[in-house]
């Protein structure tokens, strides 16, 4: 008879070695990672530093200084800011600037909104439409001036032309301090509409079909259900957008720049338009400075607003 197999004992594998905090290894891992993270993170902060806060700090101090880049600069106190608030113009641009801004909510507030319900409508052709209405963001602004300038024309330009052809009496649009601000309102609210229009957008999108089934099935009509529906349901993003654009418009700039140059008669002088003056055509840039700190406090203003209902809404 065969003696039996010896029986096998199964082969253990040995124990992983247990790594601790305090080891060699998982500490060079951990500063690997760590020295990484702090080098993007301290790369942000030099960008920041020197394109965002360095000017910011020495455009606050320019205006306690008299600087013209030809001596040194001598610190004079407020003398500035007693010079700007002095200037008549300062007060016409601030008014001028007010105007625009309220112009620009009464078009450029709407007009966005109602192509954005329209649109919204549409079944088919949504992809054109969008990209259509996206358009004039897509041009850089100094093509969408000149273009503007040849419709403002006051002899061959376009509007002109079409009023002739209705037989009605031409316009001087922008040498008419009646209606200069009327027409680079115009020309802002077209060149930047597409933006705000996309967001209305897909805010629309986002609101229950449901809601407008029950509107319907209660007898509202069109406007009821969006006096009732659209604009209770966007309520956030409108404030929002109101807000963003105040902002954006009272910093108006390139308009008047380029197709009134502030006349007619500085009907259309802006804050920024004045501020590149005292800095590019009056060497002054300690006034210049001063005005960019007002600004700046100013749009702080909206800003903070804006902050703290984005806020209140997360």
């Amino acid at each position: 008879m065969a003696a039996p197999a010896p029986v096998r004992e199964p082969k253990t594998s040995p124990k992983p070695r247990k790594t601790g905090v305090n080891d060699p290894s998982v500490r060079r891992r951990r500063f690997q990672e760590h020295l990484v993270a702090y080098s993007f993170l301290g790369a942000g902060v030099l960008c920041f530093a020197l394109f965002s806060w360095y000017p910011i700090v020495r455009g606050w101090l320019l205006g306690f200084q008299e600087v013209t880049f030809s001596e040194p600069a001598a610190w004079v106190g407020w003398e500035n800011y007693r010079r700007l608030f002095d200037d008549p113009l300062f007060v016409t641009a601030w008014k001028n600037t007010g105007y625009f801004t309220l112009l620009a909510l009464v078009f450029g507030f709407v007009a966005p909104f109602l192509t954005a319900v329209v649109l919204n409508e549409f079944r088919h052709a949504r992809s054109y439409l969008r990209m259509t209405v996206y358009l004039p963001v897509m041009l850089p602004p100094i093509v969408t001036m000149l273009l503007w300038r040849w419709f403002y024309d006051p002899g061959p330009g376009l509007f002109n032309s079409l009023l002739e052809t209705l037989r009605l009496p031409a316009q001087q649009w922008l040498e008419s301090e009646n209606i200069s601000m009327i027409s680079l309102v115009l020309v802002s609210t077209w060149a930047n509409m597409g933006t705000t229009t996309l967001i209305y957008l897909a805010a629309l999108g986002s609101i229950p079909g449901e809601v407008y089934e029950a509107a319907e099935l209660d007898g509202a009509s069109i406007r009821q259900r969006l006096w009732h529906v659209t604009i209770p349901q966007m309520r956030f993003i409108l404030m929002i957008t109101l807000l963003l654009q105040i902002i954006g418009t009272m910093q108006v700039f390139i308009e008047p720049y380029v197709l009134t140059g502030g006349g007619p008669d500085d009907a259309t002088v802006t804050v920024l338009l004045l501020l590149y003056r005292y800095a590019f055509v009056y060497n002054d840039f300690g006034m210049a400075s001063a005005m960019s700190t007002v600004l700046f406090i100013v749009l702080g203003l909206f800003a903070a607003v804006y902050l703290r209902l984005t806020r209140s809404k997360g």
